[in-house]
């Protein structure tokens, strides 16, 4: 089953990342704190450049807090791109760019990768997100289970076509899995979702995405997998393979258009893009066990939404110590001013006491 992600769990585990050390997923921290920016004065006269780059859910708030803080500063300049947490890592950690944008926490094998090119950095968790899951608002489904987005996502439906009998792959088919439709992997693992009969068009993220891990992590899809003899216990799990009812993009607006295509569409970004999408996609509410919950900057924040997850920045301490532009702009991203981004764009703000745990850790690098 799901297991909804409180704020408060996400704090804790966050506060125990930062505080980690001596292990490859947090090299040395480098010295030169500053004080706490929870108030940075407008006008600083900042002069310099940055580069960003990585997940494209967190790019709407790095362009927006450089946007703010260009506004104060003119001789400043920036560069925000996201082409993915994984390729903005690759970036990060063989020392192209100065900040990586993270829609998860960096794997071991990457911090493993910055330790090895000598890249200091801290982790700054800046938000939460609810990751949405959307389909075409002439899709007659409202509410998915686990077991459902297993069957939809999981890797038993890389040849699945349809949501229920029509467009299935024909048994004489050499690409045949076994199954008809995903309503029927869905009925074999309980669920009682009534399913249309409609074709199935995928479009989601892929593996270089950090929006793509999450939802492997937060839908469970290796629970199911492992159960049913797909993958082993040490085999990573993974969603249905890209092919002709799954295009896989690392860009947000090519799968928000790609889900306004037509009814039968299925497919899942974080919540500032659906919100901003318009009347052209809708969310398919969860269901983990407590009743179907609709994602919204209300259910993230509460926990009761289960496809919850953190937000981060990894900022080069190295470079922020040598560019005094690097630093003054993570200053104003942590400051009152440049949190308040987090809720402009549609994710959720951290309580208080992350919050000051992020200001912290960045005072502290």
């Amino acid at each position: 089953m799901i297991n909804g992600k409180t704020i408060a769990a996400l704090a804790i585990a966050t506060t125990a990342l930062v505080a980690a050390c001596g292990s490859p997923a947090t090299p040395t921290p480098t010295s030169g704190a500053s004080s706490n920016p929870s108030s940075v004065p407008s006008g600083q006269g900042v002069s310099g450049e940055i580069f960003v780059s990585g997940s494209s859910t967190v790019e709407p708030v790095s362009q927006a807090v450089s946007e703010d803080f260009k506004a104060l500063n003119p001789n400043f300049g920036f560069t925000v791109e996201g082409p993915g947490t994984g390729d903005g890592f690759a970036l990060f950690c063989e020392g192209t760019s100065d900040v990586a944008d993270a829609s998860r926490a960096i794997r071991d094998t990457e911090a493993q990768q910055c330790l090895d090119n000598g890249i200091n950095y801290v982790e700054l968790m800046i938000g939460v997100d609810a990751l949405t899951v959307m389909t075409h608002p002439e899709t007659p489904v409202d509410c998915l289970t686990p077991a459902d987005l297993y069957a939809l996502f999981g890797p038993e439906s890389d040849n699945v076509a349809a949501w229920k009998d029509a467009a299935a792959l024909p048994a004489s088919d050499p690409n045949f899995n076994g199954y008809v439709d995903a309503a029927t992997i869905a009925a074999e693992l309980g669920s009682t979702t009534v399913y249309p009969e409609l074709a199935l068009q995928i479009t989601a993220p892929g593996e270089e995405s950090g929006t793509y891990d999450a939802f492997i992590e937060l839908a469970d899809i290796g629970g199911p997998a492992v159960e049913r003899g797909i993958i082993g216990e040490d085999d990573g799990p993974f969603l249905r393979l890209p092919g002709p009812n799954y295009t896989a993009s690392p860009n947000d607006s090519v799968i928000v258009e790609g889900v306004e295509a037509g009814p039968g569409s299925l497919g899942f970004v974080g919540y500032a893009f659906f919100a901003h999408a318009g009347g052209g996609l809708k969310a398919i509410s969860i269901d983990a066990g407590e009743g179907c919950v609709a994602p919204s900057p209300e259910t993230a924040a509460d926990g009761s939404y289960a496809l919850t997850r953190p937000l981060f920045i990894y900022v080069n301490t190295d470079k922020a110590a040598a560019n005094p532009a690097l630093s003054a702009w993570v200053d104003f991203y942590l400051s009152d001013a440049g949190v308040a981004n987090v809720v402009e764009v549609d994710y959720v703000a951290l309580p208080a006491d992350s919050l000051e745990a992020t200001r912290n850790a960045w005072a502290e690098r």
